[in-house]
């Protein structure tokens, strides 16, 4: 399965999210993704074989549980490929970041005029 249709789905991007917080069991990733998407445990635990399957995430046994995190290799391969795609956007956001920055710039000078 290509990276994109793996991630192409929002519960498992869902699950990407919540692990890229720090590993995870799997009843926490359920239960969050069960309540937000109002699917069920074997649901998830589909969308969990998805992206195990994908590369996207590691597991290992604790105890009785299944502790899940995310495994980079995948998102570095997808990262790769939009980098193709960078110029198309980072212009624009360079841009904001320099009105912002004059924005709060303007901010501040008016603030100390304020107080003159």
């Amino acid at each position: 399965m290509h990276a994109f249709d793996v991630l192409g789905d929002p519960a498992r991007r869902r699950i990407l999210e919540l692990l890229a917080g720090g590993e995870r069991a799997a009843g926490d990733v359920g239960a969050v993704v069960q309540a937000e998407f109002g699917i069920t445990q074997s649901a998830v635990s589909q969308h969990l074989k998805v992206l195990r399957s994908a590369g996207f995430v590691d597991v290992r046994p604790e105890g009785t549980r299944r502790v899940y995190a995310v495994a980079p290799d995948p998102l570095r391969e997808v990262d790769a490929w939009l980098d193709h795609f960078r110029r198309f956007w980072e212009p624009h956001l360079d841009a904001l970041e320099t009105e912002l920055a004059r924005g709060k710039r303007e901010r501040r000078q008016q603030q100390e005029e304020n107080r003159d």
